[in-house]
């Protein structure tokens, strides 16, 4: 069954087990690595939607009749959430409306919450997570949009946070923020789909157990990053949530669709669980 995640190495730890058939099922999972937003777009624009996806919440809202969230492999988490950054001293969040800001893509949970919670943008420019902050720190965006394990790597680049918006949606929330989580396609059928989620939870509760046996294929995928910041990455986003949702986990998907449906921010949509009690 094709599986579509990041080689980021919060995924690659999570989904390891999976896809190399280091736990028992009946599901046996290929890989398929793709940014985040290459993975939104495949499912939103429903050129061969894979069974078994990574999405952003704003890419789950527009393509809900066919995928159904899963209660295992998501990242949702406290002090996770995406920066606002910027090179310039003097830049403030008011001075958004007039400026040009690189995104890690229109349909990721990133730009939704900024969307909600931060000035409206002048000039948004879409682009790959990676490529963010270059642009920033080569003064070709005002400021930018960064997810995954640019959090740990910005100053690097001799940028400074502008914003957390994790941290904002923790104070006006009190939950824990919902970055992405796995679907399903619901024609697979619930039989189906329970299984699919049970793999997944096993394949992370194995991650978490014997962490050293993913690491190869983590490093294998990591580019340039270095162990230490591979491991504050997994840290980071790969939490008991991951493991199962619980009520937490489902209201803070809910409050956020909710929140990006009553800004028409997002198109109307009904449950985005397979399950009815859910």
């Amino acid at each position: 069954m094709r599986f579509g995640f990041s080689p980021c190495p919060n995924d690659t730890f999570a989904f390891w087990a999976a896809v190399h058939g280091a736990i028992a099922g009946p599901c046996q999972f290929e890989a398929e690595l793709g940014d985040i937003e290459t993975l939104n777009e495949r499912a939103v624009l429903g050129k061969d939607r894979l069974p078994v996806t990574k999405l952003s919440l704003p890419a789950l809202a527009r393509c809900i009749d066919h995928y159904a969230v899963l209660s295992s492999g998501a990242a949702l988490g406290f002090g996770c959430g995406p920066l606002v950054v910027c090179r310039d001293q003097r830049f403030r969040l008011e001075d958004l409306k007039g400026a040009r800001v690189a995104v890690p893509g229109l349909h990721t949970t990133a730009f939704l919450l900024m969307s909600c919670l931060l000035p409206k943008a002048k000039d948004v420019v879409a682009m790959r997570f990676d490529e963010i902050m270059p642009a920033v720190a080569s003064g070709a965006c005002d400021a930018g949009l960064i997810i995954h394990e640019s959090r740990f790597t910005y100053a690097q680049h001799g940028l400074r946070e502008l914003a957390d918006l994790g941290d904002l949606w923790q104070r006006e929330t009190n939950g824990p923020l919902p970055l992405g989580i796995i679907a399903a396609r619901r024609d697979l059928g619930a039989e189906l789909l329970v299984s699919i989620e049970q793999a997944l939870r096993d394949s992370v509760r194995l991650a978490r157990r014997e962490p050293e046996r993913p690491r190869a294929w983590i490093r294998e995928h990591a580019q340039e990053m270095t162990d230490d910041v591979c491991d504050r990455h997994i840290a980071l986003y790969v939490n008991n949530f991951s493991e199962d949702l619980g009520d937490v986990g489902r209201r803070a998907i809910d409050e956020l669709l909710r929140r990006g449906r009553d800004a028409g921010l997002l198109p109307p949509g009904g449950s985005a669980y397979f399950r009815s009690e859910a």
